[in-house]
């Protein structure tokens, strides 16, 4: 069993980031800028943000953020931040309080500024393979695999969890003909009839139902990557995933921690989402798509 250390890429890749931006700054062009929208009272979100804030400076961004509290004020927001010539790219946290149309705000903000590529034209350009940026976690995970040189080529992916944010976009990425892709893609969900025979059949399998230690051993074959999404607390209030990872890790070959796997990859993924939007703002020339 090998550990997918999703940590220390993280790291890896954040100092990267800053050296590219202190070399753009040093041709006199403006550091990036990534803002952050919050909205609501979640207090573990709150954390969350000041974590991306605080990694986003440190690697020489300027940042803005702005808490609202009703809709209005956070489409107004949207609105001044599509239009503010400081920001690069920048996301709305989700989700939303009560009563708030997710749809509408995602619509709202600038495809151009759509750091998580959540915006609807965003996501149907993956389609075409050519979106602007691929939305940050599954954009970590496909790094994650290729810095451990794992290939989904010719493997059968089974992903867990049909979500706009994870699992649906993932799904399409793993099916594009690019080199970390090719794969037969299943994706399972609450209406599936018997998920454990698939699961079963993974060479690669990744979860993001958000439901705590709910995968055991014997749902996976000898030999299965793990790649575990899913951020819940267990019945002593400790973070865990949504596999059982004690047990699962006695078959898979490779399998992420929780916390410290495909967590900090969803940070370094923002900011190089936003990289990459002010790289595309300024006509600078790049090979990459956010990983």
């Amino acid at each position: 069993m090998n550990i997918l250390d999703g940590k220390t890429l993280s790291k890896q890749i954040l100092k990267e980031i800053t050296s590219e931006v202190a070399r753009y700054k040093l041709q006199g062009l403006p550091a990036p800028g990534l803002g952050i929208i919050t909205s609501g009272q979640d207090p573990a979100g709150q954390v969350y943000v000041r974590s991306k804030l605080k990694k986003a400076a440190a690697a020489g961004f300027q940042t803005f953020h702005r808490h609202v509290e009703t809709e209005e004020d956070l489409l107004n927001t949207i609105t001044e931040f599509n239009e503010h010539s400081g920001i690069d790219g920048y996301i709305v946290q989700l989700p939303l309080p009560a009563g708030f149309r997710t749809d509408k705000v995602i619509e709202a903000v600038s495809p151009a500024k759509d750091a998580d590529g959540f915006h609807p034209l965003n996501l149907g350009k993956i389609f075409y393979e050519n979106p602007p940026v691929y939305p940050a976690t599954p954009a970590g995970v496909i790094r994650l695999l290729q810095h451990y040189h794992i290939s989904a080529e010719g493997k059968h992916v089974v992903i867990a969890g049909r979500s706009q944010i994870v699992g649906k976009p993932l799904a399409m990425m793993f099916l594009q003909k690019k080199a970390y892709a090719n794969a037969t893609v299943s994706v399972i969900h609450g209406r599936t009839s018997d998920p454990v025979s698939l699961i079963r059949q993974a060479d690669i399998f990744i979860s993001a139902v958000g439901k705590p230690k709910i995968w055991k051993k014997d749902h996976f074959k000898p030999g299965a990557v793990i790649i575990d999404v899913g951020i819940n607390a267990d019945e002593d209030g400790n973070l865990c995933g949504d596999v059982d990872f004690d047990e699962v890790k006695e078959v898979a070959s490779y399998i992420t921690p929780v916390p410290g796997g495909v967590g900090p990859m969803t940070v370094s993924m923002l900011l190089a989402n936003t990289l990459q939007l002010y790289k595309l703002r300024h006509g600078i020339k790049s090979d990459e798509k956010g990983f």
